[in-house]
């Protein structure tokens, strides 16, 4: 869930910014300098990078079709010099709020801020929200047969916060994170109820403490055209620090771009992920490719692979394709017992803001079992 929260916040489709105070001081223009095509960088940097943006929810978990307006500001940084005289690349500053509501009357509020504190060189994401959320979650308890679909209210409360603390070499990073998780579980009426959810699951809180370390060596956050982002991360829960749960949760993630050649552009995605003690059921690992449902695939570990190509076919004008592999699994003698999970579409992309390296577009997908949509602000990759 967390992944798919993620990319719901940024799978933005821009429709409209102003400021009107910068307005009256500047001729913006919707027009490139270069080639005076359609593009957004002049709007972002001189009203301030005030955007609000309407968008389309498309996650097949929350019912194929939802709507959010999401209030964003963009603050860009330029180039740092430090101390040793290196040139150091400073991400843009991303603030904005969310409200959402989609076709499985899901809701929700929130706001996020992912930003750098130059002078001390640490990157902070700070995140809250509350959610009224309806989502499917799946059981093999009959051999032989398909698996069980349950759908399950959730009113929950989340907080998460992560503050990395860069290197010498800025590339690097490290630091604390934490994340604090209410929930209310609503069970509809079930001839057997769900062979997953614990008594104390119905009503519960997460606190987790955890840490961080990450080399990122993109280009650009938005998306990428070479280099690579590794990260390894864990959370503990314990009743020490007001959890309801004794856990631990382990993940691994690889994501790299290579030029394979003038106009394209090749991508690898490697992430796991590793659950150890008594999570609750909603917070197991999960499989995260397009064209699955959020949920739909869970164990006590989850491996995911995935590759795509860009192709700039013309000027501004992208073509996608892309395929994927994934299992999750409880015990990993069984790693591969159930069918590998897999997915694989194509889709197009269009470079919207040339300043920031910012593309958006649609992909269409194929999953195992069904068909799905998403509206892609930057990358899915996104993280």
């Amino acid at each position: 869930m967390k992944n798919r929260k993620t990319n719901i916040l940024f799978s933005l489709l821009i429709l409209l910014a102003f400021n009107t105070l910068n307005a009256q001081k500047y001729k913006i223009s919707v027009k490139d300098s270069l080639d005076g095509a359609f593009d957004l960088s002049d709007y972002i940097i001189y009203a301030h990078g005030f955007i609000v943006v309407p968008t389309i929810i498309t996650e097949p978990a929350l019912g194929n079709i939802g709507g959010a307006l999401v209030p964003i500001f963009l603050k860009k940084h330029a180039p740092v010099v430090d101390e040793d005289g290196k040139k150091r690349i400073v991400s843009p500053d991303i603030t904005g709020g969310i409200g959402m509501y989609t076709g499985n009357k899901s809701w929700m509020v929130g706001a996020f801020r992912s930003a750098t504190l130059v002078k001390p060189r640490i990157l902070y994401r700070v995140a809250a929200g509350y959610g009224d959320v309806n989502l499917s979650f799946y059981a093999n308890n009959r051999p032989n047969l398909p698996d069980q679909e349950f759908k399950l209210n959730f009113r929950s409360t989340i907080f998460y916060t992560q503050w990395l603390k860069q290197f010498n070499n800025a590339k690097w990073s490290a630091g604390p994170q934490y994340m604090f998780l209410n929930s209310k579980i609503n069970l509809p009426d079930f001839n057997l109820p769900p062979p997953f959810v614990k008594p104390g699951d119905i009503k519960s809180t997460v606190s987790q403490l955890g840490g961080a370390i990450q080399f990122d060596g993109r280009d650009n956050i938005f998306t990428p055209d070479k280099g690579i982002r590794i990260q390894s991360d864990f959370f503990w829960s314990d009743n020490a620090i007001g959890s309801d749960y004794d856990a631990w949760r382990v993940n691994l993630s690889a994501i790299g771009y290579y030029p394979l050649a003038k106009t394209l552009i090749g991508g690898l995605r490697v992430e796991g992920e590793q659950a150890f003690g008594s999570p609750p059921f909603y917070l197991r690992p999960g499989i995260n490719l397009r064209g699955i449902p959020a949920a739909r695939y869970q164990g006590k570990t989850s491996i995911v692979t995935e590759a795509e190509l860009r192709w700039d076919v013309y000027k501004r004008w992208s073509i996608m394709g892309f395929g994927g592999l994934a299992s999750a699994f409880d015990d990993w003698d069984k790693a591969f017992a159930k069918p590998v999970v897999y997915s694989y579409g194509t889709g197009f992309r269009y470079l919207v803001a040339r300043k920031f390296k910012l593309r958006m577009g649609v992909d269409v997908a194929k999953g195992n079992e069904d068909w799905a949509y998403y509206i892609v602000f930057g990358s899915n990759w996104m993280r």
